[in-house]
């Protein structure tokens, strides 16, 4: 069986063998350190402490719930980065590790990953659960607004 740090090693490999903002992002979500080097936006983190806090803000969210070891929240990942900078200043975009936040993903009875919430007003507004292409995702981010 891998320990925890093989399967984030390998949840951070570059998957095109590039070091780019896509890999710092996960490599800094599963790990909570980046190469200072490398310039970047770093996507807002939920976890269990701070989750009450952060759907409190009125501006639109959106929170993909994800795990290191799931191959379609890495697929996702990506989709959902490229979203955060079209919507940039108009959706907040988060990420939560169900690993580390169990209690935030009991709560909202998270069962498979990804999912993604979608909240206007600090409430709930829709739901995607797995994998889906970037014009369902677009279209469920421009209903926020």
């Amino acid at each position: 069986m891998s320990s925890r740090n093989e399967v984030q090693k390998a949840a951070t490999a570059p998957l095109d063998g590039q070091d780019d903002a896509r890999n710092t992002k996960n490599e800094y979500l599963c790990t909570g350190k980046t190469n200072n080097n490398i310039k970047q936006n770093i996507m807002l983190e939920v976890t269990d402490s701070n989750f009450n806090e952060v759907i409190a803000d009125p501006t639109p969210l959106v929170i993909d719930f994800w795990a290191p070891w799931c191959g379609p929240c890495r697929m996702v990942g990506p989709v959902i980065d490229e979203l955060e900078g079209e919507f940039a200043g108009k959706v907040r975009v988060a990420k939560c590790n169900v690993d580390d936040s169990i209690d935030v993903a009991e709560h909202l009875g998270i069962r498979n990953i990804p999912t993604i919430l979608f909240y206007k007003g600090g409430e709930q507004v829709d739901k995607q659960v797995g994998a889906a292409p970037k014009p369902v995702l677009k279209q469920k981010f421009e209903a926020l607004l």
